[in-house]
């Protein structure tokens, strides 16, 4: 059995994936900064560690010998981020990411996962034009995104390096968004918190409202679910052949604004009283996006599980189960008072 460190363990796509792997036959030690998680990890048979990735010193009550692989899911992002302080950038993705690769080398570990942002490619956002695996990076120049992603692509540099300098194996997986149920349905714009757009949906759709779909409803997004996610980091420890790069995240199927919307109505809404689907085209279209997935499937042997339905129908059955609520908690949405439904 593998000795698989995740870093990160404790966040949204961090947590899901210890799950997995333990699913799948790998021994887990799940690395987060909360001091506890409320024995969330011992219930599916994973040790927990704290640890505070800016602090070196905090990494020594990690085990140092047969690692076979580490995945640094952990990070600060401007959807977690309330107000503005790109200090924490500079701590968590750049020091963090330094003593997590310090803590590689210790560990004698073969391989190293990485996960990268949608960020570095904006610039190429905004048609369905498929986004390759290769496609040249940059940063976003002037928004809440900027120094977020100077930081992870100073990460992916500190890697590469790291690759060259102690022979590891690295594989950079790039993040759209990653669509997932988690209790809290919030996220942070400019430091300020709002709605996810999805979730703000799924609301209105289980209790039968009125939907508003903003601009050009043939817009187009790459919807992936987090256990596809899962399934393309377990490839990435899995496949022994497969070379360090780096590999989108995603299906390669763009899903229509519109699309989106009637499979919501279709899964969440009460059967009989379906949610109207109401048209605004003079409200800003949505963003647009599409990956090339032809290097991850080819290279890592992967092949999406979810469907854009099937992904709505494991997060409603998430959704009901509430699995994570030792960690997590109950679901916020519980107490939502209606005056508090912003627009997004």
């Amino acid at each position: 059995m593998e000795n698989i460190v995740v870093f990160g363990a404790t966040g949204t796509v961090g947590a899901y994936t210890c799950l997995y792997l333990a699913e799948h036959g790998y021994h887990v030690m799940a690395v987060g900064g909360r001091k506890s998680d409320n024995g969330f990890f011992a219930d599916f048979g994973i040790d927990y560690y704290s640890v505070d990735v800016r602090d070196a010193r905090s990494f020594e009550s990690l085990p140092t010998s047969d690692v076979s692989a580490v995945v640094n899911l952990a990070g600060i992002l401007p959807a977690r981020m309330e107000g503005y302080q790109p200090q924490k950038y500079i701590d968590v993705n750049m020091t963090g990411a330094l003593n997590i690769l310090n803590y590689c080398v210790k560990a004698n570990a073969e391989r190293v996962i990485y996960s990268q942002s949608i960020s570095d490619v904006a610039q190429l956002c905004g048609t369905d034009t498929p986004i390759s695996s290769d496609a040249p990076t940059g940063f976003p120049l002037n928004n809440d995104h900027s120094v977020y992603s100077i930081t992870k692509n100073a990460a992916v540099a500190l890697l590469i390096h790291y690759s060259a300098k102690y022979l590891l194996k690295f594989y950079i997986l790039r993040f759209p968004n990653i669509y997932l149920y988690h209790p809290n349905p919030y996220y942070y714009v400019d430091g300020e918190s709002r709605w996810q757009g999805y979730r703000l949906m799924i609301h209105k759709a289980i209790h039968g409202e009125p939907i508003e779909i903003w601009g050009n409803p043939a817009r187009k997004r790459d919807i992936v679910y987090v256990k596809d996610c899962c399934q393309i980091i377990e490839r990435c420890i899995a496949v022994k052949s497969a070379g360090s790069g780096t590999y989108n995240v995603g299906t390669g199927i763009g899903v229509t604004l519109e699309e989106q919307v009637k499979g919501i109505v279709d899964v969440f809404s009460p059967k009989g009283c379906p949610s109207p689907i109401l048209y605004n085209s003079s409200k800003p279209d949505a963003s647009e996006y599409v990956f090339d997935m032809s290097k991850t499937e080819e290279i890592l042997g992967y092949k999406s599980q979810y469907d854009y339905l099937g992904y709505l129908e494991d997060f409603k059955k998430e959704m009901e189960a509430q699995r994570f609520e030792k960690l997590w908690g109950r679901d916020l949405l519980e107490k939502i008072d209606k005056k508090d439904e912003n627009r997004f």
